[in-house]
């Protein structure tokens, strides 16, 4: 359906989502797709995963950052990573937006394009959603994911004695923040700035954890050290992390040019930034890491002087801002 429009507010909301429905994709499990009251999706497993996440214009991306392709990906990936960190397959999601009047709609048309990139390889469908005109443009993506007749890897499972590992990126996407808040482009900034922009998830390395026995897991979306307190917490333990020049050397490499050229501690980055949305798993002693996995560190029983929920990285609580908090400057 062609219909000449600059602004969502130009066409109706059944032209508006004709016009965006052909780019997005169906999944392999959607059994009854977009134009019902409901999709269905199939889920053999008896169970299904599901999770959702809110993104709004201003707070957690900038306009005049990214593009409207750059918005649908970063809103698919950080929703399917969820998943992953549960050791589920993801198979389906919805979406609902908020459209300020104004939106053009190559911008809407762009989203949906970056979100089918996301999408489509995997297999997701994007099954349905909601429209709503307002004032602040918001994205709101729930997304369903299948076990495989495995159990969920909760946050809870670690024990005393466990490997803590970790795999997918560390520190880029903070690094990209930080280099595009500081108005540098081009060169070799433009690698860590795109990063920032569609981060590029562990998404494989759930499902392997899970099948390799992982006692505890989580999607790192908020800080390697901010989240590694939440698992800690949730599991009664406390997490010992050996020095990240020496257990993740090429992740401190990797940022260490753009963070002298900013005055920042490269392992900072690595610390207190999430938006890479790696894996944080725990394993058994004697586990085989699953390919991708590094080991960081080991699980302790809490102490008086390190209570349960406690982080050290190279014997030290590191004083750094843990990460990403949305009610915090």
């Amino acid at each position: 359906m062609t219909v000449p429009a600059d602004v969502v507010a130009d066409l109706s909301e059944d032209e508006l989502i004709a016009s965006f429905l052909p780019l997005l994709p169906r999944g392999g499990r959607t059994l009854v797709p977009n134009g019902d009251d409901a999709a269905v999706v199939a889920a053999p497993d008896g169970r299904f995963c599901v999770s959702t996440d809110v993104l709004v214009a201003g707070h957690h991306f900038r306009l005049d950052w990214s593009s409207g392709a750059d918005v649908g990906w970063r809103a698919a990936m950080q929703n399917l990573s969820d998943i992953a960190g549960m050791g589920a397959e993801p198979t389906a999601m919805v979406v609902a937006l908020v459209l300020p009047p104004a939106t053009p709609v190559a911008w809407l048309h762009d989203f949906c394009r970056g979100m089918g990139e996301a999408c489509a390889p995997l297999g997701v469908g994007v099954d349905g959603g909601d429209l709503s005109a307002g004032e602040q443009l918001v994205v709101a993506v729930t997304v369903h994911g299948d076990l495989g007749g495995r159990a969920p890897v909760l946050r809870s499972g670690a024990r005393p004695g466990d490997v803590v590992a970790h795999s997918g990126r560390l520190g880029r996407s903070a690094a990209g923040y930080a280099l595009l808040a500081s108005g540098r482009r081009g060169g070799a900034d433009e690698e860590l700035i795109t990063d920032f922009l569609r981060p590029r998830p562990a998404l494989a390395a759930g499902p392997a954890a899970a099948r390799a026995g992982a006692s505890a897991m989580m999607d790192v979306s908020d800080g390697l050290l901010r989240d590694g307190r939440r698992l800690a917490r949730a599991s009664g333990v406390v997490l010992e992390l050996g020095p990240l020049e020496e257990t993740v050397p090429g992740a401190v490499a990797q940022v260490a040019d753009a963070a002298a050229r900013l005055g920042v501690e490269p392992v900072d980055w690595l610390l207190s930034g999430g938006e890479d949305h790696g894996m944080l798993a725990t394993f058994p002693a004697g586990t085989t890491l699953p390919d991708g996995f590094v080991a960081l560190g080991r699980v302790s029983a809490p102490t008086a002087e390190l209570p349960a929920g406690t982080v050290t990285v190279a014997g030290a609580v590191p004083d750094v801002t843990p990460g990403w908090d949305h009610f915090r400057p």
